[in-house]
């Protein structure tokens, strides 16, 4: 039969090394479905990846080099072929062919000799069975992609809801956006650089890399809540001054924690985010504030977050200070380690020193980008925080 003449019709592959048995299917099904036919194991291998694919394939057992067995387990061994149900025709009766004939992945068991209407009755059965089964994988894709799209569109807005809250405190400091930036890239490699470590290793994963990645842009949030006179005053300021300052860290957690009960779920960005916001100036001997934490009582990510922090206002330009050079800001850095810094951080950081500095340089503040911001305040010293 010239299948071309019956574009609906399922296609069935018959496979039996007898061309007697091959007939007798053929004459039975050929009206009702489109039929290719094969005589060997390997030949039945070969039709099963062309295209078309068969809908149903009938399969005898006992066959000349592959027997059925091999060739069915073949079947589900691959994936352009393992969704495709295999009905066993044979003239083994014996319990034991019919357990190895599920075993292998058939979806049905048929002895020789068959009655037509039981053998017509079971393809048609699991033709219908392998429809409802293909409609639901189809459903369950779409669903799957509709869910990826939804996260995807989730996942967008948390991140525009990051950058404009880090905007807003960038906003009403003279630190440029490229500090965020840069201070984003450092947490990145010393987590990345840390993840192999023993003590890092079970709160550094993949999934939790991308969160600090994308919560300590708002490490400085709180500033939003500090009077200008003080955030922005040209000098050294004065202890009930500094007191005020230090409360940028205690009201950028509040702000995230009130945002948090208002959506009324606890957000995993969120939690990162408070951390940072709340303990990035704790030092590993306790003398940091708001809390005066000391070793790992500081969360992780603040701990990251305090040398990324120290290095980047070192090496930076400011309207009040040159940029200081990577060695002498590495040497800072290493000399506080076990007072300022968790040591393994430090050691970790060491480590990937060249790789801060490229990241320095990658996103290096413009003389413009200073003036300009300096300009904006009529300012043209800024206290050291």
């Amino acid at each position: 039969m010239n299948r071309t003449e019956y574009p609906d019709k399922p296609l069935l592959l018959l496979v039996d090394d007898s061309p007697d048995g091959l007939a007798h299917l053929h004459a039975l099904l050929k009206d009702r479905y489109r039929i290719k036919v094969a005589s060997t194991g390997e030949r039945a291998l070969q039709i099963a990846v062309a295209e078309p694919p068969p809908a149903l394939i009938l399969l005898d057992v006992v066959m000349p080099g592959m027997d059925g067995y091999a060739v069915c387990r073949a079947l589900k061994a691959k994936r352009e072929t393992r969704d495709i149900p295999v009905l066993f025709l044979t003239g083994q009766h014996d319990e034991e062919a019919e357990t190895t004939g599920f075993a292998a992945g058939a979806v049905d068991y048929l002895h020789k000799p068959f009655s037509a209407p039981v053998l017509l009755a079971r393809i048609a059965t699991q033709l219908a069975l392998k429809q409802a089964v293909d409609a639901l994988r189809e459903q369950n894709a779409g669903l799957e992609q509709e869910v990826a799209r939804r996260t995807e569109d989730v996942l967008k807005i948390q991140e525009g809801i990051i950058v404009t809250m880090a905007s807003l405190a960038e906003a009403r400091d003279l630190e440029t956006g490229n500090h965020i930036v840069r201070t984003q890239e450092y947490v990145k490699a010393l987590a990345e650089a840390l993840r192999s470590h023993p003590r890092f290793a079970d709160g550094l994963d993949e999934m939790a890399i991308m969160r600090l990645y994308k919560s300590v842009p708002l490490h400085d949030i709180g500033k939003i809540g500090i009077p200008d006179r003080i955030l922005l005053k040209p000098g050294k300021l004065s202890a009930a001054e500094f007191e005020v300052m230090k409360t940028h860290t205690t009201i950028g957690y509040e702000a995230l924690l009130r945002a948090e009960q208002q959506i009324g779920l606890q957000i995993p960005f969120f939690t990162v985010a408070k951390e940072v916001a709340l303990y990035h100036q704790e030092k590993w001997d306790g003398s940091g504030y708001p809390e005066g934490l000391t070793g790992e009582a500081i969360p992780l990510s603040a701990r990251l977050m305090a040398l990324a922090d120290v290095y980047d206002a070192l090496i930076s330009r400011r309207v009040y200070k040159p940029p200081m050079p990577h060695e002498q800001a590495v040497a800072i850095i290493s000399a506080g380690r076990g007072s300022h810094f968790d040591p393994d951080i430090v050691d970790a950081f060491l480590g990937i020193q060249e790789q801060f500095k490229k990241i320095a340089r990658c996103h290096e503040d413009s003389e413009a980008d200073i003036a300009q911001k300096a300009e904006s305040w009529g300012l043209g010293v800024k206290h050291d925080t």
